[in-house]
């Protein structure tokens, strides 16, 4: 497939995922400045899993697990203009974990000290999953650790349902890795293992602190029928399928959705998905701005090279 036929798929991407549909976003340039290698050497699990394409997966799947708390549910539906600027979360996620991802060790830490200021104001009340109304600040530790460990299984769960598993002690280490990030973000004590975070995610099931709700109806609802492009809409299909299909059937039933009910195309989910992707890198090149800045900030400094993308 020839670049010039995806060119337009690729701008109309490119105005999704960055807000812009020429040239490179100025913080994905900068990611090249910095002094150091930054939190993640670039042979570490994170650059494996953030890298390529089945992050836009893990995004989705992320953004369905963290609805399930009805305190992180009503922080986003109370604070953010998500129905006038529906991509507008998307790409300021894409910036931070590309930032803590791929920039230095300042960049990374002030990119999370950016997010928990935005943070500040976002206090609430909204009742659990026992009916019991109670407060809430975006910036609660029982909040900052559900957002911090639906990501990460979110991620590492998008990358292994496209990718296959990875190699035995490597699943470990990305969450291990990636601990730095929660850290960063104000956890006090993010899991360090695979087994750690199921039990973490197991225990937020205790019939009040994850809960369905015609909120849940509605997030759900709004995240299967995001108002994109008229191009990039059967792709997203094919991708939000993809993404509840790589969930746990607890979470999926929480959510109100049936896995039989996704992905009647030609292709079940998961080839499905990797087939998107695939057109999707072809589209945006590999690896993206962020790991190229990175690339080129690591030769300056005399850094051992990265290992060759193997995108998507």
């Amino acid at each position: 497939m020839s670049i010039g036929v995806l060119e337009p798929l690729r701008r109309r991407l490119s105005l999704t995922f960055a807000g812009q549909s020429e040239g490179i976003p100025a913080w994905e340039l900068a990611l090249e400045d910095g002094d150091d290698a930054g939190y993640f050497a670039a042979d570490s699990v994170t650059w494996r899993v953030h890298g390529g394409m089945t992050p836009i997966v893990g995004g989705i799947r992320a953004l369905l697990t963290q609805a399930l708390h009805p305190g992180v549910l009503a922080g986003v539906l109370d604070h953010s203009y998500y129905q006038e600027d529906p991509l507008a979360r998307l790409a300021r996620t894409i910036r931070w974990v590309f930032t803590v991802t791929f920039g230095d060790t300042e960049a990374a830490r002030a990119a999370c000290e950016h997010v928990r200021r935005r943070h500040g104001p976002v206090v609430g009340r909204y009742a659990d999953g026992r009916g019991a109304e109670r407060e809430y600040s975006a910036n609660d530790p029982e909040l900052l650790e559900w957002v911090h460990i639906a990501f990460t299984d979110a991620f590492l769960g998008a990358y292994e349902y496209v990718r296959g598993p990875l190699p035995a002690g490597r699943a470990d280490q990305y969450v291990r890795e990636w601990a730095v990030a929660g850290e960063l973000m104000g956890v006090a004590s993010p899991p360090r293992s695979v087994a750690a975070l199921r039990e973490r995610l197991d225990a937020y099931d205790d019939g009040a602190r994850l809960a369905h709700s015609p909120r849940v109806d509605e997030a759900v609802g709004f995240l299967r029928n995001l108002p994109l492009d008229p191009m990039l809409v059967p792709g997203y299909r094919t991708l939000f399928a993809a993404a509840v299909d790589s969930m746990s059937d607890r979470h999926v039933s929480l959510l109100g959705l049936d896995k039989s009910s996704l992905g009647r195309g030609l292709l079940p989910p998961r080839p499905a998905a990797s087939l998107t992707l695939a057109v999707v890198g072809l589209a945006l090149g590999s690896p993206g701005p962020s790991e190229q800045a990175a690339r080129r900030r690591l030769a300056r400094l005399g850094a051992p090279p990265p290992p060759p993308s193997t995108a998507p």
